[in-house]
Protein backbone atom coordinates (compact mmCIF):
# COMPACT_ATOMS: atom_id res chain seq x y z
CA UNK A 1 0.00 0.00 0.00
CA UNK A 2 2.72 2.57 0.89
CA UNK A 3 4.76 1.64 -2.60
CA UNK A 4 1.01 1.96 -4.37
CA UNK A 5 0.79 5.44 -2.47
CA UNK A 6 4.60 6.72 -3.54
CA UNK A 7 3.61 5.70 -7.34
CA UNK A 8 0.05 7.39 -7.06
CA UNK A 9 1.69 10.47 -5.87
CA UNK A 10 4.09 10.34 -9.11
CA UNK A 11 1.66 9.88 -11.49
CA UNK A 12 -0.19 13.10 -9.99
CA UNK A 13 2.97 15.07 -9.93
CA UNK A 14 3.44 13.70 -13.59
CA UNK A 15 0.16 14.47 -14.56
CA UNK A 16 0.10 18.40 -12.86
CA UNK A 17 3.82 19.06 -14.38
CA UNK A 18 3.42 17.34 -17.86
CA UNK A 19 2.71 19.23 -20.71
CA UNK A 20 1.28 16.30 -22.14
CA UNK A 21 -1.32 16.63 -19.63
CA UNK A 22 -3.81 20.06 -19.40
CA UNK A 23 -4.30 22.25 -16.51
CA UNK A 24 -7.70 24.53 -16.40
CA UNK A 25 -6.96 27.30 -14.13
CA UNK A 26 -9.03 30.37 -12.72
CA UNK A 27 -6.79 32.88 -11.30
CA UNK A 28 -7.41 36.57 -9.18
CA UNK A 29 -8.24 38.83 -12.07
CA UNK A 30 -6.20 42.49 -11.25
CA UNK A 31 -8.99 44.18 -12.11
CA UNK A 32 -8.97 48.01 -14.16
CA UNK A 33 -8.55 50.96 -12.44
CA UNK A 34 -12.50 51.98 -12.01
CA UNK A 35 -10.79 56.14 -11.76
CA UNK A 36 -12.51 58.86 -14.24
CA UNK A 37 -10.63 58.95 -17.18
CA UNK A 38 -6.85 60.87 -17.09
CA UNK A 39 -6.89 64.16 -18.90
CA UNK A 40 -3.71 63.83 -20.39
CA UNK A 41 -1.47 66.12 -21.29
CA UNK A 42 -2.29 67.80 -24.99
CA UNK A 43 0.93 70.12 -26.20
CA UNK A 44 -0.25 72.42 -28.60
CA UNK A 45 1.58 72.58 -32.05
CA UNK A 46 2.12 75.58 -33.87
CA UNK A 47 2.17 75.70 -38.02
CA UNK A 48 3.63 78.89 -39.48
CA UNK A 49 2.39 79.49 -43.09
CA UNK A 50 3.61 82.22 -44.72
CA UNK A 51 1.41 83.65 -47.59
CA UNK A 52 2.59 85.67 -50.95
CA UNK A 53 -0.26 86.86 -53.16
CA UNK A 54 1.01 87.99 -56.50
CA UNK A 55 0.15 91.77 -57.43
CA UNK A 56 -0.54 90.30 -61.05
CA UNK A 57 -3.48 88.23 -59.37
CA UNK A 58 -4.89 91.71 -57.41
CA UNK A 59 -5.02 92.85 -61.16
CA UNK A 60 -6.26 90.32 -62.54
CA UNK A 61 -9.08 90.24 -60.25
CA UNK A 62 -9.12 93.74 -60.28
CA UNK A 63 -9.63 93.75 -64.00
CA UNK A 64 -13.05 90.96 -63.66
CA UNK A 65 -14.44 93.19 -61.04
CA UNK A 66 -14.29 96.56 -62.71
CA UNK A 67 -16.27 96.18 -66.04
CA UNK A 68 -17.83 98.83 -68.47
CA UNK A 69 -19.59 101.79 -66.68
CA UNK A 70 -17.96 103.01 -63.69
CA UNK A 71 -19.54 106.29 -62.59
CA UNK A 72 -22.73 108.00 -64.47
CA UNK A 73 -24.36 111.38 -63.43
CA UNK A 74 -27.40 112.03 -65.57
CA UNK A 75 -28.83 115.31 -63.46
CA UNK A 76 -28.06 118.27 -65.01
CA UNK A 77 -29.70 120.53 -63.33
CA UNK A 78 -27.07 121.32 -60.28
CA UNK A 79 -23.82 121.50 -62.26
CA UNK A 80 -25.12 121.91 -66.09
CA UNK A 81 -23.40 118.56 -66.81
CA UNK A 82 -24.17 115.12 -67.57
CA UNK A 83 -21.28 112.87 -67.73
CA UNK A 84 -20.33 109.20 -67.92
CA UNK A 85 -17.25 107.64 -67.22
CA UNK A 86 -16.07 104.31 -68.24
CA UNK A 87 -12.74 101.61 -68.18
CA UNK A 88 -11.37 102.46 -71.43
CA UNK A 89 -8.55 99.84 -71.24
CA UNK A 90 -7.30 97.27 -68.70
CA UNK A 91 -6.31 98.30 -65.08
CA UNK A 92 -2.60 98.27 -64.13
CA UNK A 93 -1.39 97.62 -60.77
CA UNK A 94 2.25 97.70 -59.47
CA UNK A 95 4.50 98.95 -56.31
CA UNK A 96 5.23 102.36 -55.88
CA UNK A 97 7.96 103.21 -52.91
CA UNK A 98 8.01 106.37 -51.85
CA UNK A 99 10.44 106.75 -49.23
CA UNK A 100 10.39 103.79 -46.67
CA UNK A 101 6.76 103.52 -47.62
CA UNK A 102 5.30 100.90 -50.36
CA UNK A 103 2.00 101.30 -51.48
CA UNK A 104 -0.01 100.11 -54.52
CA UNK A 105 0.01 101.95 -57.52
CA UNK A 106 -3.29 101.94 -60.17
CA UNK A 107 -3.24 103.12 -63.66
CA UNK A 108 -7.11 103.09 -64.65
CA UNK A 109 -7.27 104.53 -68.78
CA UNK A 110 -10.70 106.24 -68.89
CA UNK A 111 -13.41 106.71 -71.50
CA UNK A 112 -15.57 109.96 -70.64
CA UNK A 113 -18.67 110.75 -72.57
CA UNK A 114 -20.02 114.60 -71.28
CA UNK A 115 -22.95 116.69 -72.19
CA UNK A 116 -22.85 120.08 -71.23
CA UNK A 117 -26.04 122.38 -70.94
CA UNK A 118 -25.63 126.00 -71.98
CA UNK A 119 -28.25 128.77 -72.66
CA UNK A 120 -28.87 132.69 -71.76
CA UNK A 121 -32.28 134.35 -71.48
CA UNK A 122 -30.91 138.12 -72.23
CA UNK A 123 -33.77 141.20 -73.10
CA UNK A 124 -36.35 138.68 -73.90
CA UNK A 125 -34.30 136.65 -75.82
CA UNK A 126 -33.22 132.77 -75.04
CA UNK A 127 -30.89 130.30 -76.23
CA UNK A 128 -30.58 126.88 -74.64
CA UNK A 129 -28.51 123.85 -76.10
CA UNK A 130 -26.11 121.33 -75.23
CA UNK A 131 -22.51 119.68 -76.77
CA UNK A 132 -21.75 116.12 -76.06
CA UNK A 133 -18.27 115.29 -76.29
CA UNK A 134 -15.86 112.34 -75.86
CA UNK A 135 -12.45 112.57 -74.39
CA UNK A 136 -9.87 110.21 -73.19
CA UNK A 137 -8.02 109.95 -69.83
CA UNK A 138 -5.51 108.14 -67.94
CA UNK A 139 -6.14 108.03 -63.36
CA UNK A 140 -3.22 107.06 -61.30
CA UNK A 141 -4.71 106.15 -57.69
CA UNK A 142 -2.36 105.37 -54.90
CA UNK A 143 -3.60 102.58 -52.18
CA UNK A 144 -2.22 101.82 -48.67
CA UNK A 145 -2.61 98.30 -48.01
CA UNK A 146 -3.67 96.84 -44.40
CA UNK A 147 -5.33 93.95 -43.22
CA UNK A 148 -9.11 93.83 -41.45
CA UNK A 149 -11.37 91.47 -39.84
CA UNK A 150 -9.59 88.72 -41.96
CA UNK A 151 -9.18 90.70 -45.44
CA UNK A 152 -6.89 92.82 -47.25
CA UNK A 153 -8.24 96.16 -47.41
CA UNK A 154 -6.87 99.58 -49.16
CA UNK A 155 -7.30 103.07 -49.16
CA UNK A 156 -6.81 104.53 -52.22
CA UNK A 157 -6.57 108.68 -53.22
CA UNK A 158 -6.42 109.76 -57.10
CA UNK A 159 -3.01 110.61 -57.25
CA UNK A 160 -3.40 112.19 -60.88
CA UNK A 161 -5.46 112.43 -64.03
CA UNK A 162 -3.93 113.41 -67.09
CA UNK A 163 -5.90 113.98 -70.40
CA UNK A 164 -4.93 112.40 -73.35
CA UNK A 165 -6.17 115.08 -75.34
CA UNK A 166 -7.55 118.59 -74.40
CA UNK A 167 -10.45 119.60 -76.98
CA UNK A 168 -12.28 122.73 -77.11
CA UNK A 169 -15.46 123.73 -78.07
CA UNK A 170 -16.69 127.22 -79.42
CA UNK A 171 -19.73 128.48 -76.88
CA UNK A 172 -21.06 131.99 -77.49
CA UNK A 173 -18.41 132.98 -79.57
CA UNK A 174 -15.36 131.95 -77.75
CA UNK A 175 -13.10 128.79 -77.74
CA UNK A 176 -13.88 127.06 -74.17
CA UNK A 177 -11.47 124.30 -73.43
CA UNK A 178 -13.38 120.96 -72.31
CA UNK A 179 -11.42 120.14 -69.36
CA UNK A 180 -12.30 123.15 -68.11
CA UNK A 181 -16.00 122.00 -67.89
CA UNK A 182 -14.87 118.53 -66.69
CA UNK A 183 -12.19 118.96 -63.91
CA UNK A 184 -14.44 120.11 -61.84
CA UNK A 185 -16.69 117.66 -62.05
CA UNK A 186 -13.83 115.18 -60.80
CA UNK A 187 -14.15 116.02 -57.38
CA UNK A 188 -17.75 114.10 -57.78
CA UNK A 189 -16.60 111.30 -59.14
CA UNK A 190 -13.06 111.05 -57.53
CA UNK A 191 -14.52 109.61 -54.16
CA UNK A 192 -16.58 107.49 -56.65
CA UNK A 193 -13.88 105.65 -58.21
CA UNK A 194 -11.69 105.82 -54.93
CA UNK A 195 -14.12 103.81 -53.09
CA UNK A 196 -14.79 101.22 -56.54
CA UNK A 197 -11.18 100.46 -56.46
CA UNK A 198 -10.86 99.97 -52.48
CA UNK A 199 -14.89 97.81 -52.96
CA UNK A 200 -13.30 95.46 -55.59
CA UNK A 201 -9.79 94.98 -53.93
CA UNK A 202 -11.50 94.26 -50.48
CA UNK A 203 -14.08 91.49 -52.59
CA UNK A 204 -10.64 90.20 -54.73
CA UNK A 205 -8.51 89.67 -50.94
CA UNK A 206 -11.25 88.29 -49.26
CA UNK A 207 -9.63 84.93 -48.07
CA UNK A 208 -11.73 84.53 -44.51
CA UNK A 209 -14.68 81.84 -46.46
CA UNK A 210 -11.34 80.34 -48.27
CA UNK A 211 -9.17 79.78 -44.79
CA UNK A 212 -12.19 78.58 -43.10
CA UNK A 213 -12.90 76.12 -45.65
CA UNK A 214 -9.03 75.01 -45.76
CA UNK A 215 -8.99 74.35 -42.01
CA UNK A 216 -12.07 72.38 -42.09
CA UNK A 217 -10.46 70.16 -44.39
CA UNK A 218 -7.12 69.78 -42.55
CA UNK A 219 -9.65 69.02 -39.24
CA UNK A 220 -11.35 65.96 -41.04
CA UNK A 221 -9.49 63.17 -39.97
CA UNK A 222 -7.45 61.25 -42.21
CA UNK A 223 -6.83 57.86 -42.19
CA UNK A 224 -2.97 57.01 -42.46
CA UNK A 225 -3.01 53.27 -42.38
CA UNK A 226 -5.96 50.47 -43.09
CA UNK A 227 -4.04 47.71 -41.99
CA UNK A 228 -3.29 49.45 -38.50
CA UNK A 229 -6.96 51.46 -38.62
CA UNK A 230 -4.51 54.77 -37.49
CA UNK A 231 -6.06 58.02 -37.81
CA UNK A 232 -4.37 61.81 -38.44
CA UNK A 233 -6.82 64.54 -36.17
CA UNK A 234 -5.77 68.10 -36.32
CA UNK A 235 -8.11 70.53 -34.10
CA UNK A 236 -7.60 73.62 -34.91
CA UNK A 237 -7.50 76.66 -31.81
CA UNK A 238 -6.32 79.84 -33.01
CA UNK A 239 -5.19 81.48 -36.06
CA UNK A 240 -2.81 84.34 -35.99
CA UNK A 241 -1.30 87.13 -38.61
CA UNK A 242 0.81 89.72 -39.00
CA UNK A 243 0.82 92.90 -40.87
CA UNK A 244 0.32 92.84 -44.96
CA UNK A 245 3.92 93.88 -46.45
CA UNK A 246 4.26 95.19 -49.87
CA UNK A 247 7.03 94.19 -52.21
CA UNK A 248 7.80 94.69 -55.64
CA UNK A 249 5.53 92.00 -56.96
CA UNK A 250 3.68 90.42 -54.02
CA UNK A 251 1.62 91.18 -50.75
CA UNK A 252 3.06 88.94 -48.03
CA UNK A 253 1.96 87.95 -44.55
CA UNK A 254 2.65 85.73 -42.15
CA UNK A 255 -0.32 83.59 -40.79
CA UNK A 256 0.34 80.88 -38.04
CA UNK A 257 -2.04 78.41 -36.73
CA UNK A 258 -2.20 76.96 -33.19
CA UNK A 259 -3.42 73.64 -33.16
CA UNK A 260 -3.49 69.66 -31.78
CA UNK A 261 -2.25 66.71 -33.46
CA UNK A 262 -2.95 63.31 -32.57
CA UNK A 263 -2.87 60.10 -34.60
CA UNK A 264 -5.80 57.56 -33.04
CA UNK A 265 -5.85 53.74 -33.90
CA UNK A 266 -9.34 52.29 -34.49
CA UNK A 267 -12.92 53.54 -35.74
CA UNK A 268 -12.49 57.08 -37.27
CA UNK A 269 -12.55 59.61 -34.63
CA UNK A 270 -14.98 62.82 -35.07
CA UNK A 271 -13.90 66.00 -36.33
CA UNK A 272 -13.51 68.45 -33.79
CA UNK A 273 -13.42 72.14 -35.34
CA UNK A 274 -15.91 74.73 -35.14
CA UNK A 275 -15.52 77.76 -37.85
CA UNK A 276 -17.35 80.65 -35.46
CA UNK A 277 -14.74 80.05 -32.83
CA UNK A 278 -11.39 80.65 -34.62
CA UNK A 279 -10.67 84.27 -34.34
CA UNK A 280 -8.09 85.88 -36.57
CA UNK A 281 -5.37 87.18 -33.75
CA UNK A 282 -3.25 90.42 -35.04
CA UNK A 283 0.61 89.23 -33.76
CA UNK A 284 3.52 91.51 -34.60
CA UNK A 285 5.96 88.32 -35.57
CA UNK A 286 5.32 85.11 -36.45
CA UNK A 287 8.06 81.71 -36.03
CA UNK A 288 9.22 80.79 -39.32
CA UNK A 289 8.85 76.62 -38.55
CA UNK A 290 6.30 74.23 -38.05
CA UNK A 291 6.19 72.67 -34.24
CA UNK A 292 4.07 69.52 -34.53
CA UNK A 293 3.25 67.66 -31.41
CA UNK A 294 1.31 64.67 -32.29
CA UNK A 295 -0.20 62.27 -30.13
CA UNK A 296 -0.43 58.43 -30.80
CA UNK A 297 -3.23 57.74 -29.07
CA UNK A 298 -3.50 53.40 -28.65
CA UNK A 299 -6.88 52.20 -26.97
CA UNK A 300 -6.07 49.02 -25.05
CA UNK A 301 -8.52 47.18 -26.86
CA UNK A 302 -6.66 48.11 -30.45
CA UNK A 303 -3.39 47.76 -28.94
CA UNK A 304 -4.72 44.07 -27.79
CA UNK A 305 -5.79 43.24 -31.00
CA UNK A 306 -2.03 44.17 -32.34
CA UNK A 307 -0.40 42.04 -30.18
CA UNK A 308 -2.93 39.18 -30.43
CA UNK A 309 -1.78 39.11 -34.29
CA UNK A 310 1.94 38.95 -32.90
CA UNK A 311 1.82 35.41 -31.16
CA UNK A 312 -0.32 34.13 -33.71
CA UNK A 313 1.25 30.65 -34.53
CA UNK A 314 3.74 30.44 -32.12
CA UNK A 315 4.25 28.08 -29.37
CA UNK A 316 5.89 28.60 -25.49
CA UNK A 317 7.37 25.92 -23.75
CA UNK A 318 9.57 23.09 -24.01
CA UNK A 319 9.47 19.36 -25.19
CA UNK A 320 5.83 18.19 -24.68
CA UNK A 321 4.86 21.08 -22.52
CA UNK A 322 4.18 23.81 -24.72
CA UNK A 323 1.03 26.75 -25.00
CA UNK A 324 -0.38 28.94 -27.41
CA UNK A 325 -1.68 32.48 -26.22
CA UNK A 326 -4.90 32.60 -27.65
CA UNK A 327 -5.84 36.14 -26.71
CA UNK A 328 -4.51 38.88 -25.59
CA UNK A 329 -6.30 41.64 -23.22
CA UNK A 330 -4.81 44.79 -21.84
CA UNK A 331 -5.52 47.36 -19.24
CA UNK A 332 -4.11 49.74 -16.42
CA UNK A 333 -3.72 49.49 -12.93
CA UNK A 334 -1.43 51.54 -10.51
CA UNK A 335 0.61 52.85 -13.10
CA UNK A 336 1.54 49.92 -14.54
CA UNK A 337 0.08 47.78 -17.39
CA UNK A 338 -1.79 44.07 -16.91
CA UNK A 339 -1.21 42.10 -19.79
CA UNK A 340 -3.74 39.19 -19.79
CA UNK A 341 -2.41 35.91 -22.16
CA UNK A 342 -5.61 33.42 -22.48
CA UNK A 343 -3.53 30.22 -23.35
CA UNK A 344 -4.48 26.94 -24.80
CA UNK A 345 -2.21 23.41 -24.47
CA UNK A 346 -0.74 22.40 -21.42
CA UNK A 347 -2.26 24.57 -19.57
CA UNK A 348 -5.96 26.35 -20.30
CA UNK A 349 -6.99 29.65 -18.64
CA UNK A 350 -5.29 33.11 -17.95
CA UNK A 351 -2.70 33.85 -17.15
CA UNK A 352 -1.33 37.67 -16.09
CA UNK A 353 1.73 39.61 -16.33
CA UNK A 354 2.85 43.29 -15.71
CA UNK A 355 5.18 45.61 -16.60
CA UNK A 356 5.76 49.76 -17.61
CA UNK A 357 5.21 50.73 -21.48
CA UNK A 358 8.38 52.22 -22.58
CA UNK A 359 9.11 53.53 -26.94
CA UNK A 360 11.59 52.42 -28.63
CA UNK A 361 13.21 54.92 -30.67
CA UNK A 362 15.22 52.80 -32.80
CA UNK A 363 12.48 50.32 -34.26
CA UNK A 364 9.11 52.73 -33.09
CA UNK A 365 7.66 50.06 -30.64
CA UNK A 366 5.77 50.09 -27.90
CA UNK A 367 6.68 47.63 -25.60
CA UNK A 368 6.57 46.48 -22.09
CA UNK A 369 9.51 47.20 -19.77
CA UNK A 370 10.24 44.95 -16.81
CA UNK A 371 7.93 42.54 -17.31
CA UNK A 372 7.04 39.70 -14.82
CA UNK A 373 4.03 37.63 -13.69
CA UNK A 374 1.55 39.59 -11.20
CA UNK A 375 1.84 37.80 -7.75
CA UNK A 376 -1.03 35.54 -8.01
CA UNK A 377 -0.15 34.00 -11.36
CA UNK A 378 3.66 33.98 -10.03
CA UNK A 379 2.88 31.66 -7.33
CA UNK A 380 0.66 29.02 -9.30
CA UNK A 381 3.24 29.03 -11.51
CA UNK A 382 5.98 28.52 -9.38
CA UNK A 383 3.77 25.44 -7.18
CA UNK A 384 1.86 23.60 -10.55
CA UNK A 385 4.06 25.02 -13.82
CA UNK A 386 7.32 26.20 -13.47
CA UNK A 387 8.43 25.46 -16.71
CA UNK A 388 6.15 28.25 -17.96
CA UNK A 389 7.51 30.87 -15.07
CA UNK A 390 11.00 29.97 -15.96
CA UNK A 391 12.80 33.38 -17.30
CA UNK A 392 13.74 32.15 -21.19
CA UNK A 393 10.17 31.99 -21.44
CA UNK A 394 8.80 34.75 -20.21
CA UNK A 395 11.56 36.46 -22.34
CA UNK A 396 10.08 35.19 -25.42
CA UNK A 397 6.65 35.80 -24.40
CA UNK A 398 7.87 39.64 -24.01
CA UNK A 399 9.20 39.92 -27.24
CA UNK A 400 6.11 39.55 -28.63
CA UNK A 401 4.27 41.81 -26.06
CA UNK A 402 4.78 44.95 -28.48
CA UNK A 403 3.56 46.64 -30.94
CA UNK A 404 5.00 49.02 -34.08
CA UNK A 405 3.73 52.57 -34.74
CA UNK A 406 6.45 52.74 -37.23
CA UNK A 407 4.01 52.31 -40.45
CA UNK A 408 1.88 54.80 -38.71
CA UNK A 409 4.20 57.25 -38.61
CA UNK A 410 5.97 56.66 -41.61
CA UNK A 411 2.23 56.89 -43.33
CA UNK A 412 1.63 59.93 -41.46
CA UNK A 413 4.73 61.59 -42.38
CA UNK A 414 4.31 60.75 -46.38
CA UNK A 415 0.74 61.85 -45.83
CA UNK A 416 1.59 65.23 -44.14
CA UNK A 417 4.59 65.34 -47.19
CA UNK A 418 1.53 64.91 -50.16
CA UNK A 419 0.37 68.55 -48.59
CA UNK A 420 3.88 70.02 -48.75
CA UNK A 421 4.84 69.14 -52.35
CA UNK A 422 3.18 71.94 -54.46
CA UNK A 423 -0.33 71.12 -53.03
CA UNK A 424 -2.82 72.88 -54.74
CA UNK A 425 -5.87 72.85 -52.59
CA UNK A 426 -7.51 75.32 -55.37
CA UNK A 427 -6.24 76.64 -58.34
CA UNK A 428 -3.34 79.20 -58.14
CA UNK A 429 -2.87 78.41 -54.54
CA UNK A 430 0.40 76.46 -53.77
CA UNK A 431 1.54 74.87 -50.66
CA UNK A 432 5.44 73.75 -50.02
CA UNK A 433 6.98 72.97 -47.18
CA UNK A 434 9.61 70.60 -45.19
CA UNK A 435 9.61 67.96 -42.49
CA UNK A 436 12.05 66.92 -40.33
CA UNK A 437 12.12 63.25 -38.13
CA UNK A 438 9.91 62.47 -35.72
CA UNK A 439 11.26 63.14 -32.48
CA UNK A 440 9.81 60.87 -29.09
CA UNK A 441 9.36 62.74 -26.12
CA UNK A 442 7.47 60.58 -23.45
CA UNK A 443 4.31 58.12 -23.06
CA UNK A 444 1.55 58.54 -20.60
CA UNK A 445 -1.09 56.09 -19.25
CA UNK A 446 -4.98 56.67 -18.99
CA UNK A 447 -7.26 54.32 -17.80
CA UNK A 448 -8.25 54.16 -21.84
CA UNK A 449 -5.30 54.16 -23.66
CA UNK A 450 -1.78 54.33 -23.62
CA UNK A 451 -0.22 57.67 -25.28
CA UNK A 452 2.75 58.03 -27.08
CA UNK A 453 3.81 61.74 -27.32
CA UNK A 454 6.04 62.67 -30.41
CA UNK A 455 7.18 66.02 -32.46
CA UNK A 456 8.45 67.05 -35.52
CA UNK A 457 9.62 70.57 -36.62
CA UNK A 458 9.50 71.57 -40.28
CA UNK A 459 8.65 74.77 -42.64
CA UNK A 460 5.49 75.63 -44.92
CA UNK A 461 4.94 78.45 -47.24
CA UNK A 462 1.71 79.47 -49.06
CA UNK A 463 1.93 81.16 -52.44
CA UNK A 464 -1.05 82.70 -54.19
CA UNK A 465 -0.43 82.62 -57.77
CA UNK A 466 -2.52 82.64 -60.89
CA UNK A 467 -5.88 82.95 -59.22
CA UNK A 468 -9.21 82.68 -61.29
Amino acid sequence: MKRFGILLGIVLIYFFTSCSSTHKINLLKPEPDDAEPVVYENTSSFISLPVKIKIKDIENQTNKLMQGLLYADTIAQDDNLEIKVWKQAPIQISTEKEGKTTRLKTVLPLKINAKYHYGFNKLGFSLNDSKEFNLNGIVTLISDVGLTNWQLSSQTQIKSLEWTESPTMVMAGKSVPITYLINPAIRVFKSKIEKSIDDNIKKTLNFKPQVLEALDKIATPVEMSETYSSWLRLVPIELYVTDAILTQDAITMDMGLKCNIETLIGKIPEKRFDSSKIILKPVSKMPDKINANIIAVSTYKDASELMTKNFKGQEFGDGKRKVKVNQVNLWHKNGKMIIALDLLGSINGTVYLSGFPQYNEETHEIYFDKLEYVLDTKSFLLKSANWLAQGYILRKIQESCRYSIKPNLEEGKSNILSYLKNYSPMKGVYVNGVLNEFEFEKIQLTNKAILAFIKSSGKVNVIIDGLE
